[in-house]
């Protein structure tokens, strides 16, 4: 039987994924800022409050985890850590060796290249390295590590930091994204609008500008879900 320790702890450990308090997460979910505060998780009388259905389906939808994601963050911490530790393993074919607790992993540089990426922007082909990454089975296969190279994204990423990318991910304003062109451009952006046409990049760098791209120039975007800092 679940507790309800247990519910908030996996809703708190969502938030802490997708760098969100728990404020964060309930506003991105279009909910009260405060629906989540830990002063909500009890009554005045002292009885527990449990989130409803309702707003856990919302989080979901905002952060594009899955059911399965949500019920892995049910485990307390250290078996939550053991169980994803070796849940890794759906690699491109013959790109390296099956290592159960990594995920592919490429260089912001190398990426700009050909032959890396399929269609979708997922991983293809050689020359990839590995890097440790805790994720759920069901999301194994799609995602991968971009490594930044140089200051072009300071101060929000530096050199030698891992971003973590989700290619085929729904993605929304204010979200933080990788876009490659398809003549071979690769940056990382915050997506400030998207149209039928066209897409608008919020620069990370105040002395980088801002960007906006035709869809028809745009080779994949994939969401940033998560960066080694």
């Amino acid at each position: 039987m679940l507790s309800h320790d247990q519910i908030w702890g996996a809703i708190d450990r969502l938030a802490e994924r997708h760098e969100l308090t728990p404020s964060g997460l309930a506003r991105r979910a279009g909910l009260d800022p405060t629906s989540f505060n830990k002063s909500k998780r009890l009554s005045a009388d002292g009885r527990l409050r449990w989130p409803s259905t309702e707003s856990i389906a919302k989080v979901l939808d905002a952060t594009g985890a899955s059911v399965e994601q949500f019920l892995a963050f049910l485990q307390p911490d250290a078996a939550f850590s053991r169980k994803l530790a070796g849940q890794l393993g759906a690699q491109p074919d013959g790109a390296f060796p099956p290592q159960g607790s990594s995920i592919p992993l490429l260089g912001f540089a190398q990426a700009g290249a050909g032959g890396f990426f399929d269609d979708g922007g997922f991983p293809a082909g050689q020359g990839w390295d590995v890097v440790e990454f805790p994720a759920a089975p069901s999301q194994k296969s799609a995602v991968y590590g971009l490594e930044v190279q140089g200051e072009s994204m300071m101060p929000l990423y530096r050199d030698g930091d891992v971003l973590i990318v989700e290619p085929g991910a729904q993605v929304r304003r204010n979200d933080r994204v990788v876009v490659r062109t398809n003549e071979g451009e690769v940056m990382a952006k915050v997506l400030l609008r998207q149209s039928p046409r066209s897409i608008e990049l919020l620069s990370l760098n105040p002395e980088h500008p801002n960007r906006t791209l035709e869809l028809s120039d745009v080779d994949w975007i994939a969401r940033i879900i998560w960066a080694s800092q």
